[in-house]
């Protein structure tokens, strides 16, 4: 059935064309069922990856879930395990799950799942907003994360593999671009709500309702993908002939030998896991704001807003930079957030910074803008790096072993960071812009 048949052809490929810069050499080399529906399956993926990045807004675990947890009354610790579980658990086990999806000939059914997952997930925690209290809630909380980060691995394993086998290269990284363009839109209307809504304080029947929109956001993430046109083996080549289904079998082990035998992927994964710095400093930017005392529980929505307007200016321009040089993207923008990093610490150690004016508020809301700008253009350059790197089931096994390695590493800095945070924020700032820079040094070998 091709697009004309379906009415999607002609205003499809218009309205595509006029998001994305076409690359018509690498189109042609698709074959023609494929090469039928890019654009519409563009226009989905874009949609499809919008409606997902605003729902990661209405359940963020450095914001959003932290207020809840103070609103219901839940015991401080519990609020440390929230971004641990949610960034982790959605990487470790993708390796594991790899069998089960290169099991799938159309790999867009296991991001179907994975958002039904997510959706459920959000649905427990709206329920537990409005209902709990206290440490019951918390746990219960805490275990629906757990279950809405299992969704989200499975979704990210099979998201880029849609993506490389829907859409030739050279378009990828506007697709993911375009999609950060859309939540930085969400994040800024977020960040407005919550400072003229909620004021100093959100309760929990509001936080409430944004976690029930965040669930309806990912059935529409459902309902998106499932109209997706997906070949059901990679372009060009048959399933019984992939070596590569071998990855099924003894994952853990298979895990080791590609991290021990390729030497591009191995590079990347260390790259990846140097150029943690546009990740993690936020946080404790955000941190070292409120010890300084230039910021407020109603100040955060400034934060959310400052990201919303990173993403949404970044989108787009990293997206078309990602095509061009993805690695050099990831090494450039980590370096300029290292940067960043060490003229603050410099700026707020000063004898006569004061962080309660004007200027105080206003550098730490500069910075925390410019390190998610920067990690924005990581992100971005990140995913269509690996995307690029290979094809069929060893695309997918790239995909799950580099996050699971991440799942590793993550766990290690994040330790590291949070004991140097427990002596003084600007230590753990520090060790992580050092860790950039030596990623950029690192990450300027990798190839195109």
């Amino acid at each position: 059935m091709t697009n004309e048949h379906s009415g999607e052809g002609p205003r499809a490929d218009r309205l595509y064309s006029a998001l994305v810069k076409r690359n018509r050499e690498t189109e042609q080399l698709l074959p023609p069922e494929v090469q039928r529906h890019i654009a519409p399956n563009g226009l989905r993926q874009v949609l499809a990856n919008a409606l997902q990045s605003s729902g990661d807004q209405a359940v963020n675990a450095s914001t959003v879930l932290p207020w809840l947890f103070s609103a219901l009354g839940v015991p401080p610790a519990l609020t440390g395990l929230l971004v641990p579980i949610r960034e982790s658990g959605s990487m470790l086990p993708q390796a594991a799950l790899t069998p089960l999806v290169v099991r799938v000939r159309y790999r867009k059914w296991i991001l179907v799942v994975g958002a039904l997952i997510q959706a459920l997930s959000v649905a427990v925690m709206a329920g537990t907003a409005a209902l709990g209290s206290g440490l019951t809630a918390g746990l219960t909380i805490i275990v629906a994360l757990a279950v809405f980060s299992f969704g989200r691995c499975l979704a990210s394993i099979a998201s880029k593999d849609v993506l490389g086998r829907t859409i030739p290269k050279g378009e990828r990284g506007q697709i993911n671009g375009l999609a950060t363009t859309a939540a930085g839109l969400v994040a800024i209307t977020l960040g407005l709500a919550i400072r003229i809504i909620g004021g100093e304080e959100l309760a929990a029947g509001q936080i409430a309702w944004l976690l029930a929109a965040g669930s309806v956001l990912w059935l529409g993430v459902a309902l998106v993908y499932a109209g997706i046109r997906e070949p059901a083996g990679e372009p060009g080549q048959h399933r019984e002939a992939k070596p590569e289904s071998d990855y099924a079998h003894h994952w853990f082990r298979q895990m080791l030998t590609l991290l021990s035998s390729d030497k591009l992927f191995r590079h990347f994964v260390t790259v990846r896991g140097l150029l943690l710095v546009s990740a993690l400093s936020p946080p404790f930017v955000v941190s070292l704001s409120i010890q300084s005392g230039s910021a407020s529980l109603a100040g955060l929505g400034g934060f959310i807003i400052a990201s919303g307007v990173a993403a949404l200016l970044g989108g787009r321009v990293f997206g078309k930079l990602a095509d061009r040089s993805s690695g050099r993207l990831m090494s450039v923008g980590a370096g300029i957030a290292s940067g960043i990093i060490i003229v603050t610490v410099i700026v707020v150690s000063l004898p006569g910074f004061h962080a309660d004016g004007f200027f105080g508020n206003l550098l730490f809301i500069a910075v925390y803008f410019m390190i998610t700008l920067m990690h924005t253009g990581v992100r971005v350059a990140r995913k269509t790096y690996v995307v690029d790197m290979a094809e069929g089931d060893k695309r997918t096994a790239y995909v799950a072993v580099s996050n699971s390695a991440m799942g590793v590493i993550l766990l290690a800095v994040g330790g590291v960071s949070s004991a140097l945070a427990a002596v003084h924020t600007v230590w753990a700032l520090l060790f992580l812009a050092l860790l950039g820079l030596v990623g950029v040094f690192v990450g300027a070998r990798l190839p195109k």
